[in-house]
């Protein structure tokens, strides 16, 4: 009988090695190591032995063929049931696809799959394999959202096409699936699941992967749409070897302040559509409700204020109008201090060295405070001159006209330069009311903007649209 071994496997990178090091010498991740039984197996007694006669016949190899010969098979995607999760995915559910959604601890992962698994239910058979809680704790919230959700039947009803298994074998769960062949399939979550056969403990690096890898291939087999929960790190990273994710059709990140009311659902990776695209949730009483409309969730309140700037973002196909709100005072230190939320640090160093250098503002006596509403991350460079309309706009102590929206990438010499989706973006403007749009030179839009009852403010560089859109010369002292 073959003797047991003690290794050390990182569970970051799934290097192994027979002794303890602090660091992991292979992705130099600290403290990762965990030490796991393995048993040394004779692979060849899993290999079925063949017959003799058998043997002498050679297999016949697989042949290729031209890709252009290669039958279509229609893309039928399943709707989720909500609208703002099917715009992520690219339009639904692939049959036969991975998605693997990750997030912190109680931002509501296991609702959304939750809710969009009884909205399913409807349409198609839907397994919910529950692997952190009891089948009874699944059933209160069910109940509970069934009963506060007017498109959710009563728990009472008959008919439902989903079904409960709350079950941490992996072995059970595909004797499930086999079973059951359900449309789509909910694990919650991957890191619960234990392969028996494996002698490490569940959540480890060899458990997520052979998990993952025996639920790939029986979804693909049996075109099963698998959604996963998986954890996430205290990083914010998705907990698991890197493996999971290149294993997966789709990664989502489900995103948010745990303390505020909206959450976000972005694709990291869509092997079935783009990874630009944005869905917006509200977390209310009755669970998550889309909201769409999220303009009015990012802007503030209507009365004017200094050091406010509105900008259009895109996320996607999708534009935002988004509050961005500045504070420039007098620094007590050495070194100034530049702090921002939801853009980019380097990136608002940049706009601040322009306007010093094009305006003549001493911004680095300066600390400056930088915060986008509803805590979005808008990483295009079309809010530039948003940021830097905001930030003088504070050291000047002005306030911008209200019903005015700036859209333009800041370059270096402090030129605007033209962004993309303009139109999409002067029409949601439009849309919520704004009069005035301040945009690069060049735009060749003015119809639709007249159009649209938008006036348009063409300017060549960042002091002409500054002068533009505040009304005086932000390089003037006596401003």
């Amino acid at each position: 009988m073959a003797r047991a071994t003690s290794l050390y496997v990182c569970q970051s990178c799934g290097a192994q090695t027979r002794q303890f090091f602090g660091r992991c010498s292979s992705c130099g991740s600290w403290n990762t190591l965990v030490e796991q039984t393995a048993t040394p197996t004779d692979n060849r007694r899993r290999r079925p032995v063949a017959a003799p006669a058998e043997a002498a016949i050679p297999a016949a190899p697989r042949r290729s063929e031209p890709i252009a010969a290669v039958g279509d098979r229609p893309l039928q995607r399943l709707g989720s049931g909500y609208g703002e999760l099917d715009r992520v995915l690219g339009g639904g559910l692939v049959p036969g696809s991975l998605v693997l959604l990750g997030g912190d601890p109680g931002i509501g992962k296991s609702t959304l799959l939750l809710q969009s698994a009884q909205a399913m239910a409807a349409r198609h058979s839907v397994l919910y394999v529950s692997a952190e809680e009891s089948a009874q704790q699944v059933k209160l919230r069910w109940r509970r959202l069934a009963e506060e959700q007017e498109e959710l039947p009563a728990p009472e009803a008959g008919g439902s096409g989903l079904q409960l298994l709350a079950e941490t074998d992996l072995e059970l769960v595909l004797q499930e699936l086999e079973a059951l062949r359900p449309a789509v399939a909910v694990i919650d979550s991957i890191q619960a699941l234990h392969d028996g056969e494996l002698g490490s403990a569940p959540g480890s690096v060899a458990q997520v992967r052979e998990c993952a890898a025996a639920l790939a291939r029986i979804a693909k087999r049996q075109d099963t749409a698998l959604l996963l929960v998986g954890h996430v790190t205290k990083e914010g990273m998705l907990a698991g070897p890197k493996v999971l994710e290149h294993l997966v059709d789709a990664v989502l990140t489900f995103e948010g302040d745990r303390f505020a009311s909206h959450r976000l659902l972005r694709a990291v990776k869509n092997r079935f559509g783009a990874t630009h695209e944005l869905g917006v949730f509200e977390m209310r009483g009755q669970g998550l409700a889309q909201v769409l409309n999220p303009s009015e969730l990012f802007l503030g309140s209507d009365e004017p204020s200094a050091g406010t700037a509105t900008i259009v973002a895109c996320e996607g196909t999708r534009p935002l109008v988004v509050e961005l709100q500045a504070l420039v005072s007098t620094t007590s230190y050495s070194s100034p201090r530049r702090t921002a939320t939801g853009i980019g640090t380097n990136r608002l160093h940049q706009i601040l060295a322009v306007l010093e250098k094009h305006l003549g503002l001493p911004l680095s006596r300066f600390d400056c405070y930088l915060a986008v509403a509803g805590g979005l991350e808008v990483e295009e460079p079309a809010a530039d001159l948003g940021v830097a309309a905001a930030v003088v706009a504070s050291y000047r102590d002005l306030t911008l006209p209200p019903g005015t929206v700036l859209i333009g990438e800041l370059g270096l010499g402090g030129q605007l330069r033209p962004v993309a989706q303009l139109e999409q973006r002067l029409q949601e403007s439009a849309r919520l009311g704004f009069r005035r749009a301040v945009v690069p030179k060049g735009s060749g839009l003015g119809r639709l903007a007249a159009g649209l009852d938008l006036q348009l403010l063409e300017a060549g560089g960042v002091a002409e649209a500054l002068v533009a859109a505040l009304g005086v010369n932000p390089a003037d002292d006596r401003a």
